[in-house]
C-alpha cells in the first residue's frame, strides 16, 4: 500500500512538472509573440520615419515660389489692379473654377471697374484652388497660373475677366488643360505670345499659387469668392445689409468720405 502511495505521489509530481513545463513554454511563446509585434512596430515607425524624411526631401527639392510680376502685400500674394493710392482697398479671394465666383464676377464687375478707374478703390485679387481639392483634376491651379503669367504681361485683369465669363461647369477640369488657357489667351490683346505660352506650359507660377492657397486655408475663410472692403467682409453681406451693386457703391462712399481719390497709372508688364 506504501508503494501504492508513493507511486501516485510521484505520478503527481511528474504531473505537476509536466504543467509547469507547459506554463514556461507558453510564457516563452508569449513573449516571442509580443517582442515580434514591438519589432514589428518599431520596424513600421521606420519606414513611416523613411517616408517623412524622404518627403522632406522632395519638398527641400520643389519648385521655387516665383511670384508674378507687381505682385504685393504679406509674401507678394496679391495681385493690385488699381491705384496705389486709392482710399479703399477691396480684397478678393477667388477660384477661376468656383461658379459662385463667376456669378459674383457677372453682378459685380462693372461697378467694381467704374469704382477702380475712378480712383475709389484698389483690388487685390487672390487666388485659391479649393474646387481642385473638392472636384479632383488641376483646372484652379493651372488657371491661376496662367492668370499670374498674364499679370508678368500686364494683362491680368483682361484675361481674369476672358477666365470668368468662359467658365466651363465646375466638374468639367477644362481649364486643366493648357491648349484651353492659350485659346483663351487670344481673346485678349497681345497677351498670345511665346513667353506667354512658356510660362503656362512650364507652370512657372504653381508654387507661388500652391502658397497662396496654404494662406486661403490658414486664413480662416469660409469658402470664395470672399470679399473685404478695407478687411470687413462683404460678401454676402456687411452686418445686416445684404450686397448689392447700390449698397456697394454707398459702402465705399462712405469708407472714402473726406478723402481723395488715386491716381490711377497703368501697370507695367515684366521686362
Amino acid at each position: 500500500m506504501s508503494e501504492n502511495h508513493e507511486g501516485r505521489r510521484a505520478a503527481r509530481d511528474r504531473l505537476v512538472q509536466q504543467r509547469e513545463q507547459e506554463k514556461a513554454r507558453e510564457r516563452r511563446r508569449r513573449t516571442l509573440i509580443v517582442a515580434g509585434a514591438v519589432v514589428g512596430v518599431l520596424a513600421l515607425a521606420a519606414v513611416i520615419g523613411l517616408i517623412a524624411a524622404n518627403a522632406g526631401d522632395d519638398d527641400d527639392t520643389a519648385a521655387p515660389v516665383v511670384a508674378p510680376s507687381g505682385a504685393t502685400g504679406k509674401d507678394d500674394l496679391a495681385i493690385p489692379v488699381g491705384a496705389s493710392d486709392a482710399p479703399s482697398t477691396l480684397t478678393i479671394w477667388e477660384d477661376f473654377r468656383c461658379p459662385v465666383c463667376a456669378q459674383f464676377e457677372s453682378a459685380f464687375r462693372s461697378t467694381i471697374g467704374e469704382l477702380t478707374e475712378s480712383g475709389q478703390l484698389r483690388v487685390e485679387y487672390h487666388l485659391a484652388t479649393i474646387i481642385d481639392g473638392n472636384m479632383g483634376g488641376t483646372g484652379s491651379v493651372r488657371a491661376a497660373n496662367a492668370a499670374a503669367c498674364a499679370q508678368d504681361a500686364g494683362k491680368f485683369k483682361a484675361y481674369h475677366d476672358v477666365l470668368y465669363s468662359n467658365q466651363p461647369a465646375e466638374t468639367d477640369d477644362a481649364f486643366g488643360k493648357d491648349s484651353t488657357l492659350i485659346d483663351l489667351s487670344k481673346k485678349v490683346t497681345g497677351l498670345d505670345t511665346p513667353t506667354f505660352r512658356s510660362c503656362v506650359e512650364d507652370g512657372k507660377h504653381n508654387a507661388w499659387v500652391a502658397k497662396s492657397n496654404t494662406a486661403f486655408s490658414e486664413g480662416g475663410f469660409q469658402g470664395t469668392p470672399t470679399a473685404l472692403l478695407n478687411g470687413e467682409s462683404i460678401f454676402p453681406k456687411k452686418g445686416d445689409e445684404q450686397i448689392s451693386v447700390a449698397n456697394l457703391k454707398k459702402w465705399v462712399e462712405e469708407a472714402n468720405k473726406g478723402k481723395p481719390a488715386g491716381t490711377l497709372t497703368p501697370t507695367p508688364p515684366a521686362s
